[in-house]
C-alpha cells in the first residue's frame, strides 16, 4: 500500500489516549467525517465521557481524498484502516460506512470491540424476487449515469435524499451540506468505485459470525434503507439490538441529534461503563 490513511481524533489535534476507549466513526458515500461534527460536538459536552473519538476519511474522500486503492473493495479499505488503527475500538459506521464497519468486525474481529451501524445494510440493494427490501436497481443506476455527467450534481443530489422525510429538511439538507462542503470532495472515478461497493457488496450471511455488542440504529422515514429490512437483519443477527428513530430520515444524527445521542451513549455505556 503506498500510502497510509489519516485519521482525525476529536477535540482536534488531540493525541491519542490509551486510556480511554476509542471510537471510530466511519461516513457514508459520496460525504466525508465533517458529518459527524454535530454529533462530536454533543459528546464533548459529557466532560466525563472515558472514550475518545476518532473519525476517519475513506480513502479518496475528505482529508484522505488523495488516497487512491485498487482495487477499491471492503477487503483493502478495511486493510487500511486496520493499519493506522492499532488499538481495540468501538466502530460505528453510516451507510456505507456501517458495510464497511460490519467487515471490519467480521475481518479484524480482535480490533473491533463492538459494531453500530447507522441506517445501513449487509445488502443495500432491493430484490424484489427475495423479499429483500432495499434500494432500487434503478436509483443506484442513475447515480451512475449522473456521475458520468456531473459529480457535483450528483453529490448535491444525494445530499438532498439525506434529509428525505426529516420533519425539518431544509435545515438538515442545509448543515449537511455546510459540513461536508468544508472538506475536498471526492472525484468521479472514488465515487464510482465507492458506489460499486453499495451494488455488489452482500455480508448478509454472515452477520451470524459477529460476536461482539451490535447495535443498529435506523430512521423511520429513510428512503434508502427501508423500516421493512430492519426484520429481516435481526433475523440474520439475532445477538444484534435495534433502535427505530420516529420521523427521522437517512441522517438520524443530523435530523434527530439530541435522542441520536442519548440513544447511543445510553448503549455504550451499558456495554463499557
Amino acid at each position: 500500500m503506498a500510502k497510509s490513511l489519516t485519521f482525525s481524533t476529536f477535540p482536534p489535534n488531540e493525541s491519542l489516549n490509551k486510556n480511554a476507549i476509542p471510537i471510530i466513526l466511519i461516513h457514508g458515500w459520496g460525504l466525508n467525517s465533517g458529518v459527524w461534527q454535530p454529533l462530536l460536538e454533543l459528546f464533548d459536552q459529557d466532560k466525563s465521557s472515558h472514550y475518545q473519538f476518532i473519525t476517519v476519511d475513506l480513502p479518496g474522500f475528505g482529508i484522505n481524498n488523495t488516497v487512491d486503492i485498487s482495487p477499491y473493495s471492503l477487503d483493502n479499505i478495511c486493510q487500511y484502516i486496520a493499519q493506522i488503527i492499532e488499538q481495540p475500538a468501538i466502530y460505528i459506521g453510516w451507510s456505507l460506512g456501517g458495510l464497511i464497519a460490519t467487515e471490519m468486525s467480521l475481518k479484524y474481529p480482535e480490533k473491533v470491540l463492538a459494531l453500530v451501524t447507522v441506517a445501513s445494510s449487509p445488502f443495500f440493494v432491493e430484490q424484489p424476487m427475495n423479499n429483500w427490501p432495499g434500494i432500487k436497481e434503478s436509483v443506484l443506476a442513475s447515480f451512475h449515469n449522473q456521475l458520468a455527467q456531473d459529480t457535483a450534481k450528483t453529490i448535491n443530489g444525494f445530499l438532498k435524499i439525506q434529509a428525505m422525510g426529516s420533519p425539518h429538511i431544509r435545515q438538515d439538507l442545509k448543515l449537511i451540506t455546510q459540513l461536508v462542503m468544508a472538506h475536498p470532495l471526492p472525484n468521479q472515478e472514488t465515487l464510482a468505485a465507492s458506489l460499486n461497493l453499495l451494488s455488489h457488496c452482500d455480508l448478509r450471511q454472515q452477520l451470524s459470525h459477529i460476536k461482539q455488542p451490535y447495535l443498529r440504529l435506523y430512521g423511520n422515514n429513510d428512503s434508502l434503507i427501508p423500516k421493512a429490512v430492519i426484520d429481516h437483519i435481526s433475523t440474520l443477527a439475532p445477538s444484534s439490538t435495534s433502535h427505530l428513530f420516529e420521523h427521522a430520515s437517512h441522517a438520524p444524527f443530523i435530523s434527530h441529534l439530541n435522542e441520536f445521542h442519548l440513544v447511543l451513549a445510553a448503549w455504550l455505556d451499558s456495554h463499557f461503563n
